[in-house]
């Protein structure tokens, strides 16, 4: 077991999913200064609360006493690899980042398979100042209409609620690339990639 490096690795992944000293030491009924003492490889969580933390920073209880981190511990952390789910009664929307079971209006729901879209579906992604501008002839009718539409990174997602019979025209914030994802009522989800 190695302090220092064990210290780092609760250090980084405090960091990473955006956590205060104290937010951390909070949710685990302990002193803000105990988590400092440990980021400082001055001590180790003691092993009572060892499975505590390991839930909290998403990662094994190995990693921690090894300090160091497969990269099997983070593929949750990754927002391309979400699983959509959508209720068919209300038209809500549900993302996970892991495996689960979800229910909506009194239906278990299906995780959604995204299928790329066609040419003649795909919207059209124009840069405008700092921003994309996502724009679609699609007739946006009650009986067919696109619900949702999320820009996905690695690491973020911007989610865009839409509506029946009002244009299809939204900006996001312009990124490198990422995946454009799009929920039509009749032909499911459907992905392109923007680069």
């Amino acid at each position: 077991m190695n302090c220092s490096e064990a210290g780092r690795l609760i250090r980084s992944r405090r960091c990473e999913l955006g956590l205060t000293q104290k937010q951390l030491a909070d949710m685990m009924n302990i002193s803000d200064k105990t988590v400092s003492k440990w980021e400082r490889g001055l001590g180790f969580p003691d092993v009572n609360i060892l499975s505590d933390l390991s839930k909290i920073l998403s990662v094994s209880i190995d990693s921690l006493i090894e300090g160091k981190c497969t990269e099997n511990d983070f593929k949750e952390v990754n927002m391309k690899k979400n699983t959509y789910y959508v209720c068919p009664k209300c038209g809500s929307i549900t993302v996970t980042t892991g495996n689960a079971e979800i229910s909506c209006c009194g239906e278990r729901l299906s995780a959604l398979t995204a299928e790329k879209a066609s040419e003649e579906r795909r919207l059209s992604v124009l840069p405008v100042e700092n921003e994309w501008l996502i724009t679609s002839d699609h007739p946006m009718t009650k009986e067919d209409y696109i619900s949702f539409a999320l820009f996905v990174t690695a690491e973020t997602m911007h989610m865009t609620k839409l509506y029946p019979e009002w244009d299809l025209c939204f900006r996001i914030p312009h990124r490198t690339s990422g995946t454009l994802l799009f929920y039509s009522r009749k032909e499911g989800l459907l992905y392109q990639y923007v680069r």
